[in-house]
C-alpha cells in the first residue's frame, strides 16, 4: 500500500549540511519523509540527479511599477517562468513607494500584478520618502506579512539621507521588520559622474569609474554603523568585493546582526565587460558595478568564510532594444542616462553551480545554503529552502554534469538578451516541483500562471534586536517622526 502521494526516488538528497542517497516522500504540498524504499502512488526517478530544495531568490525586480505609470518589462508571468527554468520556486520582489505618495496605492496595484506568478512570492517594501504618514503605514504592512523594508543610499529618485535612514531603521525595530540596504554613497557618485561628463567621458565603461569600490565600502560602513546605533538587524544587498565584505565581517565579529548577499554578476563579469565597441557595454551595466578578477576571487573567499551567505539574482532586466530598454535615451546617451541592471532569474543557479561547485570553489552543500536554505532562513520563509519533513515540497532535480551553452532563448524572461550569452556552464535544472506539483520539466514550464501563492511572513527570532544600545537609551522607542511629532 502506498504511504505517499509522490516519491522522488533514487537521487542524492542535498541539504545545507549533508549529501546522501535517499527517497523523498510527499503528501499533498509537504514533504512527509526522507528515507529509503519509500512507497508512493506515483514516483519520479531521480537516479544520477541531485535532489535539492527549490531555489529561493530574495532579491529580484519583477513588474516593478514605474513613476510615470506602467511597469518594467518583466512581468510576473515571464519572470516566474524564468525562475522555474533556472530552478527557483520562491522569490521576493519589490513593491515601490514614490516620493510624495503613500505606500498603500502602489502596494495594492502590485499585489494584483503578482497574482500572475507561477512561483510562490513575497515582497520587500521600498521606502523612498519616510514622512510621518508613510512611517505610520509600516506597522500595518508588517502585520500583513511584508516583513522587510528596502532602502537606497543612492539614486536620484529613491535615495535616503542619514536622518531618513535612521527613521526607517527605527520603525523597523519597533515593528519587527528586517531592513535591506543598497549601499553606495549618493553624493560621491554624483560628484564623480559630473566630473567625468565634464571631461567628455560618457561611454558605458565610465559607469564603473563613477562608482568605484570605495563609495560602496563607505556606504556599507555607514549603513552598518547607523543600524548598530538603532540596534536594528539589516542585510546588505549585492556586495561587489572583499573590501566591502570586510566591513560586514568586522561588524559580525562584534555581534551586529548584519547579513550579506552577492550576485552571479560579481562572480563572473568585470568592469572590462562595459568597455566594448559602440554601445554594447551597456548590456553589462549594473550597480554596484562589477569590479575585476581579483575582486571576484576575494568574493569567493568571503563566501567560503561565511561572511556572504546568500547569492541572489538582483534580476533587474532592461532589453537592449525597445522603449524601456538600454537604448531608450539613444545610443549617444551618457552613462548616467542608461538604465542599469541585468537579467538573472534563470541563470543564478547554473552560474553559481558551474563557477562554484564544478570548479571546486565551494561544496554542493554550500550551494544549497547560498541559493535556498539561508535566503529562506534570513527572510522568515519557514517552510522553504529545506528537504525535511514539514517543509513545502519545493524540489529541484539537478543534473550536476550536464553542460549547457547559455543562450537567451533558453531563459524564458522578457528581456531580449543575456550578458552570459554563449557561456558554457556545467550543471542544469532538469525538473522542478512546487508544493508537490510538477512545475518545470526538461526546459518546459508546465505550471500555470497564477499557481504561485503570496507568502505572508510572521515574526521570527532571527531578526530580533540584540538589546545592545548606546548608553542603554532606546531612541527608536520614542517613535518620533521627521516632523518632530510622536508617531502613533
Amino acid at each position: 500500500m502506498a504511504d505517499y502521494n509522490l516519491v522522488v526516488r533514487g537521487g542524492t538528497v542535498v541539504t545545507a549540511s549533508d549529501a546522501y542517497r535517499a527517497d523523498v516522500g510527499i503528501i499533498g504540498e509537504r514533504i512527509a519523509a526522507v528515507g529509503e524504499n519509500l512507497q508512493g502512488e506515483r514516483s519520479v526517478d531521480a537516479g544520477g540527479l541531485l535532489v535539492m530544495p527549490g531555489g529561493v531568490d530574495t532579491h529580484c525586480h519583477i513588474a516593478q511599477l514605474r513613476p510615470e505609470g506602467g511597469t518594467d518589462e518583466e512581468s510576473f508571468t515571464t519572470g516566474s517562468a524564468a525562475a522555474l527554468l533556472g530552478g527557483t520556486t520562491t522569490a521576493i520582489s519589490f513593491s515601490t513607494q514614490f516620493k510624495g505618495q503613500p505606500i498603500r496605492d502602489t502596494l495594492n496595484e502590485y499585489r494584483e500584478l503578482a497574482r500572475a506568478s507561477a512561483i510562490d512570492y513575497s515582497f520587500h517594501q521600498i521606502i523612498s520618502d519616510p514622512t510621518d504618514e508613510v512611517l505610520a503605514e509600516i506597522p500595518g504592512l508588517v502585520e500583513a506579512g511584508i516583513r522587510s523594508l528596502k532602502v537606497f543610499l543612492t539614486y536620484d529618485t529613491v535615495h535616503l539621507d542619514d536622518r531618513q535612514y535612521l527613521q526607517v531603521l527605527s520603525v523597523a525595530r519597533r515593528t519587527g521588520a528586517l531592513v535591506t540596504v543598497h549601499c553606495e554613497n549618493y553624493d560621491a557618485i554624483d560628484w564623480r559622474a559630473r566630473a567625468l561628463l565634464a571631461d567628455g567621458r560618457t561611454a558605458p565603461k565610465y559607469h564603473a569609474w563613477s562608482r568605484p569600490e570605495i563609495v560602496e565600502r563607505e556606504a556599507t560602513y555607514r549603513a552598518i554603523a547607523l543600524a548598530e546605533l538603532v540596534d536594528q538587524p539589516i542585510q546588505i544587498f549585492h556586495v561587489s568585493s572583499a573590501g566591502v565584505a570586510k566591513e560586514i565581517a568586522r561588524a559580525q565579529a562584534r555581534g551586529v546582526k548584519v547579513w550579506a548577499e552577492t550576485c552571479p554578476q560579481y562572480l563572473t563579469l568585470t568592469a572590462a565587460d562595459m568597455d566594448r565597441p559602440g554601445f554594447e557595454g551597456a548590456k553589462y551595466m549594473c550597480s554596484p558595478s562589477p569590479r575585476d578578477v581579483q575582486a571576484q576571487e576575494g568574493l569567493w573567499d568571503t563566501i567560503r568564510r561565511g561572511t556572504i551567505d546568500v547569492v541572489s539574482s538582483d534580476h533587474s532586466g532592461f532589453s537592449y532594444h525597445g522603449d524601456l530598454g538600454k537604448r531608450s535615451n539613444g545610443e549617444d546617451a551618457p552613462f548616467t542616462n542608461i538604465p542599469n541592471g541585468l537579467p538573472g532569474l534563470a541563470t543564478r543557479l547554473p552560474l553559481l553551480f558551474s563557477e562554484g561547485v564544478a570548479k571546486g570553489r565551494i561544496d554542493v552543500t554550500d550551494f544549497v545554503r547560498l541559493v535556498a536554505s539561508q535566503p529562506a532562513r534570513i527572510f522568515g520563509l519557514t517552510r522553504k529552502g529545506r528537504i525535511a519533513p514539514g517543509a513545502d515540497a519545493d524540489i529541484l532535480l539537478w543534473d550536476p554534469t550536464r553542460k549547457v551553452k547559455i543562450t537567451n532563448d533558453k531563459l524564458g524572461h522578457a528581456i531580449d538578451h543575456t550578458p552570459y550569452e554563449g557561456m558554457e556552464v556545467t550543471g542544469w535544472a532538469e525538473a522542478v516541483f512546487l508544493r508537490g506539483q510538477l512545475a518545470m520539466q526538461s526546459g518546459k514550464v508546465v505550471a500555470a500562471p497564477g499557481s504561485g501563492k503570496f507568502l505572508a511572513r510572521d515574526a521570527y527570532d532571527l531578526i530580533k534586536p540584540t538589546g545592545r544600545l548606546a548608553d542603554g537609551f532606546d531612541a527608536a522607542a520614542m517613535a518620533v517622526g521627521p516632523s518632530g511629532k510622536r508617531l502613533v
